[in-house]
């Protein structure tokens, strides 16, 4: 895993307004597709990102449009190479135990997002951060 210490290739600030989404969205792809995701690889760490970032926005800051989230990417070393995704808020706390997928037998509209991100990623890990906020760590190998 790589080392928190270590610089980001690329850190972005926003501001939890769904509007900005889709420019995420496209670096987030862009830059997996630069280091050997193939294009439907691309398509689905993108949607973990989003998936993320909509939960941070509805639940966390419950769609306050003044809530600020950090989006830092690391490219990981080694063969093979892959994606190292930290997103951290300043939203509301959750035990990071209750953070749990819908059961996918119960069939409506919405609610996929932790079970998505959980498919998609090789490794997923929300922690608290102090003294306020939360800090999903997402890594996905080519």
């Amino acid at each position: 895993m790589a080392d928190l210490t270590t610089e980001p290739e690329v850190q972005l600030r926003m501001f939890s307004q769904p509007r900005f989404l889709a420019a995420v969205r496209a670096l987030v792809g862009t830059m997996a597709q630069r280091l050997g995701f193939n294009e439907m690889q691309c398509g689905q760490i993108s949607l973990a990102v989003d998936e993320a970032l909509c939960n941070v926005i509805t639940h966390g800051y419950d769609r306050k449009p003044d809530g600020q989230l950090w989006i830092s990417i690391w490219a990981l070393p080694g063969t093979p190479t892959g994606l190292k995704i930290v997103i951290e808020d300043l939203a509301n706390q959750v035990d990071p135990a209750a953070i749990q997928p819908r059961d996918l037998d119960d069939i409506r509209p919405g609610g996929l997002g932790v079970h998505i991100i959980r498919e998609v990623m090789d490794e997923v890990t929300w922690e608290r951060r102090s003294p306020e906020g939360m800090r999903l760590t997402m890594i996905k190998r080519v």
